[in-house]
């Protein structure tokens, strides 16, 4: 392995020492050597199991079976989870055909960020996923199951499903995908129509066309977003079954997958005598793994604070300087949009997750001693699922070679010799910027601030014709305790526009942008936030910032002592906190943490106490 990686994985290793022996401590005091449901009385065995048939009464009641629990994002308003309609009774049949038994748990909320992108909805996004964490434990916590399996996909589901197993770590856990819909208009098309109808050249009937011909069916947005950073992530770490993230709905191949899936769970239960509970299972080592490979593909910087905010979970601390460091050494290797033109059915053409493990172990940038939910070490992710002539579900081995060197590329050979993402410090703070998808020449900008405290604002004035110029877009009061940190995302295309007349354009914000993050160069998930007394709350108009993806740096280029004479912006609420469901969200909002320790509201006594 690259000797930077283990330096890396060592720190980690060291610094959660104490949080991780905690965490293995109290998953261990959780096992049970008999069915979990062994300690409940009549009662609450009874009402666990009255509405099952008779045949699983009578196996429930006793204590060689096991019981997996089921938790599903399922709605039918989301493409991406709306397969998962038909996946517990895929799942009940190949339990029991495994000789045990499967039970629905529980349901979680499953919000749509492309659905609620600049609406208010959005400012409960983010909250969404610790509702979802707890949610899971809620659903595991009758002390019934001996395994669980997950069902999720898109951009706060799994980080909340994946807090949520593994504050029940001592449950063997696998995760189930359900696949991306088929490639629609390509991705350059599309964001070209936005960037039109931006500028007045096309109307509304245009624009929801244009929309309607990407987002077109069930399955997952095919750009590599948050939803497919999501599953490539699960998958390095050795929760999904090998090459199942990118398999598509409503298919042979993936409903044999699922089914496999389902009886995959039940070998690894202490009743199997395999027993891998998924806290033991993912540890520092999985935790890097996932961040390497998501640097080595460009993915979601949503994923920075998501990894950190799971790994939080099994009392493993990462924070933005360890993503800096790996990406330094990192290379991409992928190029799907945004920062690239291939969307993710591409990416599985050209040899898809098989190929990636295969380039990711020979280069020597990840774990291969890890354990994942099919044994020990990453071979069997080398591997593609196949359907063969006698209608089974089997492994092969893969392609060697890229089946398109434009989407998938060598360690040799990379994109880029980085992974894409710089870690920003300086006055105002510590932020992360995405660089995979920047433009020659736009990594760095320095030019004067023009400031604004919503979106809407950012958008009127560009329809007024007052960005006309070299700026830098100041987007505050957007953090976690302000207003749950709403993604930003609509004001790609506008900036897109600025850029492509050629004025020099940024954006700083203590809020996320997209996992879609594209060509401007964005200094998001900026800490401390303006509501926590950041230096963001004291720029005004003209003042000048730099923003340098090459060096790291950003900084308000005001002196001290003009700063110090000046107030903190106050936020004004104008209503950010009522309405859409916002003002029931205020306990959780006032206890975020900061963007750099995963803007989760679950583990207030983390750092403090050494407790996960």
């Amino acid at each position: 392995m690259k000797t930077e990686i283990v330096e890396i994985t060592q720190r980690i290793i060291k610094r959660s020492k104490a949080t991780r022996q905690a965490y293995l401590a109290k998953i261990a005091a959780a096992k049970s050597t008999t069915v979990h449901r062994a300690s409940l009385s009549c009662g609450n065995l009874a009402h666990g199991v009255a509405a099952c048939g008779q045949n699983d009464k009578n196996k429930l009641r006793g204590l060689n079976h096991t019981d997996i629990a089921i938790i599903s994002s399922y709605n039918d308003m989301l493409s991406a989870h709306q397969p998962y309609q038909t996946y517990p009774e895929i799942i009940k049949a190949a339990v029991e055909n495994a000789g045990g038994v499967a039970q629905f748990a529980g349901g979680v909320p499953a919000m749509c960020d492309g659905v609620t992108q600049g609406q208010p909805g959005m400012e409960l996004s983010l909250m969404s996923r610790d509702v979802i964490a707890m949610a899971t434990a809620v659903g595991l916590s009758h002390n019934m199951f001996d395994g669980a399996v997950m069902l999720g996909i898109c951009d706060k589901i799994v980080p909340g499903l994946l807090i949520g197993s593994l504050t029940f770590g001592h449950l063997p856990t696998v995760f189930i995908p359900a696949g991306p819909m088929p490639s629609g208009i390509p991705n350059k098309e599309k964001a070209r129509v936005r960037q039109q109808y931006a500028k007045g050249e096309v109307n509304e009937d245009a624009l929801f066309e244009a929309e309607s011909a990407s987002y077109h069916s069930a399955g997952t947005c095919t750009f590599f977003g948050t939803a497919n950073s999501n599953q490539l992530v699960v998958e390095v770490m050795g929760l999904h079954l090998p090459g199942a993230s990118f398999v598509a709905p409503n298919t042979q191949l993936r409903e044999a997958l699922t089914k496999a899936a389902a009886k995959q769970v039940t070998r690894l239960t202490e009743q199997a005598g395999n027993y891998k509970p998924v806290g033991e299972m993912i540890d520092e080592r999985s935790i890097v793994n996932a961040i390497v490979a998501l640097l080595a593909t460009g993915g979601s910087t949503n994923l920075t604070m998501h990894i950190i905010a799971f790994a939080k979970a099994a009392g493993i601390i990462v924070n933005f300087q360890d993503f800096n460091d790996l990406s330094d050494v990192v290379p991409l290797l992928t190029k799907i949009y945004p920062n690239g033109q291939a969307d993710i059915n591409h990416f599985q053409q050209a040899g898809g997750m098989a190929l990636l493990f295969k380039e990711l172990i020979k280069a020597g940038l990840v774990h291969q001693d890890v354990e994942t939910i099919c044994g020990s070490g990453l071979d069997a992710y080398t591997k593609q699922p196949v359907i063969n002539e006698q209608g089974e579900l089997v492994w092969v081995d893969s392609v060697d070679v890229s089946g398109d060197s434009d989407v998938i590329t060598t360690a040799e050979k990379p994109f880029k010799a980085d992974g894409g993402l710089k870690v920003l410090k300086g006055n105002l703070g510590v932020s992360v910027l995405k660089t995979s998808s920047l433009r020659p020449g736009s990594f760095t900008i320095k030019a004067p601030a023009v400031v604004f405290e919503d979106q809407h604002e950012l958008q009127a004035a560009f329809d007024n014709g007052e960005l006309e110029k070299d700026f830098v877009a100041v987007v505050r009061f957007q953090g976690p305790k302000a207003r749950g940190m709403p993604e930003l995302h609509k004001l790609t295309p506008v900036l897109g526009v600025l850029q492509d007349k050629g004025f020099k354009v940024a954006l700083v914000t203590d809020g996320r942008m997209s996992g879609a993050s594209g060509k401007v160069p964005a200094a998001i998930h900026l800490c401390p936030e303006a509501l926590d007394g950041g230096l963001i709350a004291k720029v005004q108009n003209g003042d000048i910032i730099n923003v340098d993806g090459e060096t790291g740096e950003l900084t308000l280029m005001v002196s001290e002592a003009e700063l110090a004479a000046r107030d903190l912006a106050q936020f004004n609420l104008n209503g950010h906190h009522q309405g859409m469901g916002r003002e029931l969200f205020g306990f959780m909002r006032q206890n975020l943490s900061t963007a750099e320790t995963g803007a989760c509201s679950l583990f207030a006594d983390f750092d403090s106490q050494g407790e996960g």
